[in-house]
């Protein structure tokens, strides 16, 4: 998923903290790498705070429980057929937020798509040659209702060769949990980006302000340009776009598109350029933000149109291929004019 949130501001390099202003407070930026990406944490604090071993630590868990990329994370041990596995709270977690997307999209959201993804060439795992064949054979090892947990926190599979995947969640999930750990704290001013993907708390101390965040135009296949600006008010934000993420075969020069379409097993191009999200949580954005990329435009209207939780925002091609744009109300109502 091709997230494409651009932060507005001046952020420093490293641990850094500054004080300002009539009310004393501290800026607290913290940025680096982490989940195959980069992150970056403002906090306004009233004393100097070196938040980085919580958020380290944070970061590290998430990576135990949920990394495909890490082999011997709990979520990789499941993956390879390890049913011993007393999996923590927080795969539990997402696995359960998993489930209810998956039934609220009906299937377009489904993380046992990451047997296609790998053999589409998307995936941790080796790429292999796809046909209708081969694609009809994986997708006996798609559906999240092939997937339970028992009594004892164990992964049931129906076939053990189910592969899951959460990268299409984890990253929400970790700015959730980071956003948790700064609530244990106190702090109540905050902007958390992981991938481009944001969740903000309170405002900008400095300008005494809304956080204001941009949103790339996905248009620009190269260049960045920032399509929008929004204010960020206590909500969480994720994006999902193909715009810039696809792989070209070498031998008939035809581009594949990295969201997988669970129903049919394909790579799915369509005219759905980029979709934003705005949710209570950032895992809950997340989620939905990659199965309407999957979804029809008027089936992840419906789908909006039935969850007052979600707000949206979705850059598409019409049937005369102009580009438009698609806002509910509440999504309207923050973007700054």
């Amino acid at each position: 998923m091709k997230k494409y949130f651009l932060i507005i501001g001046l952020l420093a390099v490293g641990f850094q903290s500054c004080k300002f202003g009539n009310d004393n407070f501290v800026r607290n930026d913290n940025i680096g790498g982490a989940l195959g990406t980069s992150y970056s944490i403002i906090s306004f604090t009233e004393n100097k705070s070196d938040l980085q071993p919580e958020i380290d630590s944070v970061f590290a868990v998430i990576n135990q429980s949920l990394s495909t990329y890490i082999p011997e994370s709990d979520i990789s041990r499941v993956n390879n057929g390890d049913s011993t596995v007393v999996v923590d709270a927080m795969f539990k977690e997402v696995l359960q937020l998993s489930q209810t997307i998956h039934k609220e999209t009906n299937g377009f959201f489904d993380p046992t798509v990451g047997t296609l993804v790998n053999a589409w060439g998307f995936g941790p795992e080796q790429k292999i040659t796809m046909d209708s064949l081969k694609v009809d054979s994986l997708l006996n090892y798609v559906g999240l209702d092939k997937v339970s947990l028992n009594q004892n926190n164990q992964i049931i599979k129906t076939d053990s060769r189910i592969y899951l995947d959460f990268n299409s969640i984890a990253k929400g999930y970790a700015i959730d949990r980071l956003a948790a750990m700064l609530n244990a704290k106190g702090i109540q001013n905050y902007l958390i980006e992981v991938g481009g993907e944001l969740v903000a708390k309170g405002k900008n101390v400095l300008k005494n302000k809304s956080w204001v965040v941009g949103i790339d135009d996905p248009e620009m296949d190269i260049s960045r340009a920032t399509r929008i600006l929004i204010n960020l008010n206590d909500k969480a934000l994720a994006s999902s776009g193909n715009y810039r993420k696809y792989r070209v075969d070498e031998a008939t020069g035809k581009k594949y598109v990295h969201t997988v379409n669970p129903k049919t097993g394909y790579t799915q191009l369509s005219n759905t350029l980029g979709v934003t999200i705005l949710a209570d949580n950032c895992a809950t954005a997340d989620g939905y933000a990659t199965a309407f990329m999957a979804m029809d435009l008027d089936e992840a209207f419906k789908v909006i149109s039935e969850n007052k939780s979600l707000e949206a925002y979705i850059v598409y091609i019409d049937e005369n291929g102009d580009t438009q744009e698609y806002m509910t109300q509440g999504f309207k109502s923050l973007v700054v004019e």
